[in-house]
């Protein structure tokens, strides 16, 4: 029997068309494209610094100091980048209709500097462009906290009640949050065509996500430069470039 042709951009782009409800599924591979480096590939954030786990910073001032010090001084560099030609792809969709909610790994905060509106984006592993109390869930800014620790030195703390503040990103051996799980769960399993776009899909729960979309009935289509372990159970996969891609599959009018 002859082979399948490959999958290519117009049919995504067909796909999209067709679909009622989209909801997209970002992970790091978006936003590489914006200079963002990823959290896990070889030369990657873990490769050139070990994680801070969640305990470790609550139980130790020294680890504290630690973590906010690769903050203050953007060493990770998961903030302060522009949005590239994919997100702008992603904010498209939104605006139009034709997808409900953008479900995220990233913690860079590009899908808001896009344009697509807080309420429709789903961080499943939180945000680290600002910080919040851990015990009363205060947001803080973080130039306010640097300008306060580099005048007196003292770890940041809650102006409200003195708690614990930290970056509204979840730490290895922190509790996923329950409200964001809930939500994608919700908008997964509305949708009738789930896309990937830039995840390995091995971080679990949220890698499961595609999964329960498409044992719901829903399409599935991943675009990510390299195979995931789910490429066979996806109705597209596109081994791709997300910017151009995507340009394509919701161009700008």
């Amino acid at each position: 029997m002859p082979s399948r042709p490959e999958p290519t951009r117009a049919d995504l782009t067909r796909m999209i068309a067709d679909a009622r409800r989209v909801v997209v599924f970002t992970g790091a591979g978006i936003s590489t494209e914006s200079g963002i480096p990823d959290f896990r590939s070889p030369g990657g954030v873990w490769s050139k610094m070990k994680p801070i786990y969640f305990q470790e910073f609550v139980g130790s001032e020294e680890k504290r100091r630690e973590a906010w010090t690769r903050a203050f001084s953007g060493r990770a560099g998961w903030v302060g980048r522009e949005p590239n030609a994919g997100h702008m792809g992603v904010a498209r969709l939104i605006h139009s209709g034709k997808a409900s909610a953008v479900i995220t790994q990233n913690v860079d905060n590009l899908h808001q500097a896009s344009g697509v509106p807080a309420e429709k984006v789903i961080e499943l592993h939180g945000n680290a462009s600002y910080a919040t109390c851990l015990e009363c869930s205060l947001r803080h800014e973080l130039d306010d906290l640097q300008a306060l620790y580099e005048a007196t030195g003292d770890l940041p703390a809650c102006r409200a009640c003195e708690g614990i503040v930290k970056t509204a990103t979840i730490s290895f051996g922190q509790a996923m949050p329950a409200e964001p799980m809930a939500r994608a769960q919700e908008q997964t399993l509305a949708c009738d065509l789930f896309l990937v776009l830039g995840s390995s899909l091995v971080v679990y729960p949220a890698a499961s996500f595609p999964l329960v979309a498409k044992r719901n009935g829903a399409r599935l289509a991943i675009v990510n430069r390299e195979p995931t372990e789910i490429d066979e159970c996806a109705d597209l996969v596109l081994h791709d470039e997300i910017g151009p891609v995507m340009t394509q599959a919701a161009p700008a009018n």
